[in-house]
């Protein structure tokens, strides 16, 4: 989610004790009366929210942070949310790259790796010799035909393919514009190979699962506040969560009438998501 400016951390915040936006709440909501919703996953602005971190923190809301960002570790990530007025811990962010390397270890896998070098430090207690997977996430100027063509041979070798990515986005925003995610590289690599890629992030039921279980939250109790229409509203409906979507970052006028996926509601931004959700937790 962002307001303009530089590229930020596409991530999601898990509130407590709020009732969610219903009726009078935010415009286009959908949905009946208010009801307890103890979660909140929401997308994170590219500038300052200022007084909303400080807010949520003395406030009943749990907060949890989730996101699909993989070309930064969690703690570039975390950095870059205290500058934004966020107070918050490593231990508090669920990112795809950590719940990727605990598949590996679990499964004792070896990966090739297609991934951002800002977030290599991630996979540094993974043994990487003799590949017998691939992991692939947002790698930017990696992507190049050598690289894409060495996970393929990889693959191809294997007698049973494992592709693991991180998330699968379509596409983010940068001031340059809109930019390609990992997820058209993952369908070429499934295309070519035949396969079926395990996405460890959002829009993943499993992902989003292991956020409200970290706080305690069941899904039907949650609303995800997010700016992509498909990976956020989307992937938050799926697991059983109510969703809004703010109109900043990824959002397109056209989401408004997607043909499958229908926000709960609309906010502005997400400081104005944050001011409803306090004024409810307040009444």
């Amino acid at each position: 989610v962002g307001e303009g400016g530089a590229r930020a951390p596409r991530l999601g915040a898990v509130g407590h004790h709020a009732p969610a936006p219903g009726p009078r709440g935010a415009r286009g909501a959908r949905r009946g009366p208010h009801r307890a919703a103890p979660a909140v996953l929401a997308g994170l602005p590219r500038r300052q929210c200022p007084g909303r971190g400080v807010r949520l923190k003395g406030s009943r809301l749990k907060v949890r942070f989730c996101t699909n960002e993989s070309q930064k570790s969690r703690a570039e990530l975390v950095g870059q949310l205290r500058r934004l007025g966020f107070d918050i811990s490593e231990g508090e962010v669920t990112a795809p790259a950590p719940a990727a390397c605990q598949i590996l270890k679990e499964r004792g896998l070896r990966p090739y790796l297609l991934i951002h070098d800002g977030v290599r430090s991630e996979f540094d207690q993974i043994d990487t010799s003799n590949p017998n997977c691939v992991v692939i996430a947002d790698a930017g100027e990696s992507f190049s035909y050598q690289n894409m063509n060495n996970a393929f041979q990889v693959l191809m070798e294997l007698e049973n393919p494992v592709l693991i990515s991180l998330g699968k986005g379509r596409y983010y925003k940068e001031t340059s514009g809109l930019m390609l995610d990992v997820g058209p590289y993952m369908k070429a690599l499934e295309y070519a190979c035949g396969i079926k890629a395990e996405v460890v992030g959002k829009p993943s039921p499993e992902f989003f699962k292991s956020a409200l279980q970290a706080i305690g939250v069941e899904a039907h109790q949650a609303v995800m506040i997010g700016d992509d229409i498909v990976g956020d509203v989307g992937g938050a409906q799926r697991c059983g969560m109510r969703a809004l979507q703010v109109r900043t970052g990824k959002f397109r006028p056209s989401d408004e009438h997607h043909p499958e996926v229908k926000a709960d509601g609309y906010v502005d931004n997400l400081a104005e998501a944050v001011d409803l959700l306090l004024q409810h937790t307040d009444e």
